[in-house]
């Protein structure tokens, strides 16, 4: 247009685009460095004084750590925590199918096993069972309200211990179970199951196939928390002398009168499994969590680790330019 002029920009090294690529430096956090510092500082501090306490006796500790009684009783815990979290596992699937049942027999029948197992402490139902031959003294398999039998035998032989311990353990966890498994099914969008229904897939078959599989993403994580629980549990049934790890500690302790030093032993074995059962969990939560938002989160330490390795990465680029 006619009496007017552009006037042309004059362009800086600051406008132009940059060239290499731009490095983002995080926002210092010094509070979180303060607080980690004083953490680590405390945590040294206490094993000082762990370490130098004479009345702490790790001598009598490095005696009993790997003694064949302490061994018997890892023998005893472990086999223990296999078979209840088997049993409670199975049963509790079963009562959680029988929750959500349409049948109200079957529902009324699985809400009074949890009431009645989830509603009283562990360590009753351990004495009870225990002590069961105090109510009944013979086990008799029959026909109801007849001479008819076809298995008797005397509670005190049949209820051992372990296998009290056992009961205990197994049909607690069970309650505990059904809940967890319960949720995960629920979890479960409703139209799959329809979907299998409508290529003739029977119900049984649809919730082993098709839901459960599913339901594994929300029941694992619980369930490996339970097995852990489940592990330490175990050192309730030395109130019935069920020879596992804690009553042959107490047997020790008992005998040698080193109370404080025993219990470090059974402290000790219990973290190492705890953290070996720990890893199978992690790998199990990976699996199952696989194509999830909660699946693609990484530790602090891999962060770390990560951030180290990309920064060395860096580096060797850039001196290879």
């Amino acid at each position: 247009m006619a009496g007017t002029t552009r006037v042309p920009q004059s362009t800086t090294a600051t406008d132009q685009p940059p060239t290499g690529e731009l490095e983002i430096v995080p926002v210092r956090n010094y509070a979180r460095w303060i607080a980690a510092v004083a953490s680590v500082l405390a945590l040294v501090g206490l094993i000082g004084s762990l370490a130098k306490n004479d009345n702490l006796r790790w001598d009598v500790v490095g005696d009993y750590l790997f003694a064949d009684l302490i061994f018997d009783g890892l023998a005893t815990t472990l086999w223990l925590t296999a078979a209840a979290m088997l049993l409670g596992l199975a049963l509790g699937t079963l009562i959680a199918v029988m929750r959500l049942s349409s049948s109200p027999v079957l529902y009324g029948l699985a809400n009074a096993f949890v009431w009645v197992f989830r509603g009283t402490p562990l360590l009753v139902q351990i004495i009870f069972w225990g002590y069961a031959a105090a109510l009944y003294t013979y086990v008799k398999i029959g026909v109801p309200f007849t001479d008819i039998t076809f298995f008797q035998a005397e509670t005190n032989a049949l209820l051992t211990p372990a296998i009290a311990a056992l009961l205990a353990l197994g049909l607690n966890e069970a309650a505990y179970a059904s809940e967890i498994v319960r949720a995960g099914i629920q979890s479960v969008d409703p139209g799959q199951a329809e979907a299998a229904h409508s290529l003739g897939m029977r119900p049984a078959l649809t919730m082993r196939r098709i839901v459960l599989p599913q339901a594994m993403r929300v029941i694992i994580p619980p369930m490996g928390n339970e097995t852990i629980n489940m592990l330490k549990m175990t050192a309730l049934v030395s109130v019935i002398s069920a020879h596992d790890l804690m009553s042959n500690i107490q047997d020790v302790y008992a005998q040698n009168y080193q109370v404080i030093p025993m219990l470090v032993v059974a402290s000790i074995w219990y973290l190492a499994l705890v953290t070996l059962l720990s890893v199978p969990q992690a790998w199990l939560e990976r699996r199952y969590g696989r194509g999830t938002t909660r699946a693609g989160h990484v530790s602090p330490f891999r962060r770390l680790l990560g951030g180290t390795v990309q920064r060395l990465g860096k580096n060797s680029k850039e001196q290879n330019r």
